[in-house]
């Protein structure tokens, strides 16, 4: 027996604005909301439909140190370069977190300083590497 992810927790003190930063980077959609958060998703009938939803759940407290787990993102249809473009569009910061000047990622955060990595290499470059089956 294994174990499957049901979802993603994400912390925020106002989860509206991190839940619409999602959404729009990922192209989802909200799924549910209550007093706790927000939770986000696929909307029906997309590829990625059965994976885990996000949830945005509200805490009294801001963020403060770097973050343990991120989400780490390849640009899909559009190159490295317009993706960037995009998320700091959104609202997407660089960051810091110690990471050098050698490394072919670039570090963002969401709106609440939550972390976030973009990686150099797109799907498509992913998928025409990969060896036919």
């Amino acid at each position: 027996m294994t174990s499957r992810i049901a979802a993603i927790a994400l912390d925020a003190v106002d989860p509206r604005p991190v839940a619409d930063f999602w959404c729009a980077v990922l192209g989802w959609q909200q799924v549910d909301e209550d007093a706790d958060g927000i939770s986000i998703g696929p909307p029906d009938g997309a590829a990625d439909a059965a994976g885990p939803t996000i949830d945005v759940l509200r805490v009294p407290e801001g963020k403060t140190v770097k973050n343990r787990l991120h989400l780490d993102l390849r640009a899909d249809g559009s190159t490295t370069a317009e993706e960037l473009a995009r998320l700091e569009a959104l609202g997407a910061r660089r960051v810091d977190v110690g990471q050098g000047d050698d490394v072919t990622w670039v570090v963002l955060a969401d709106p609440e300083g939550n972390e976030l990595c973009l990686l150099q290499r797109t799907v498509q470059d992913v998928e025409r590497e990969e060896p036919a089956g």
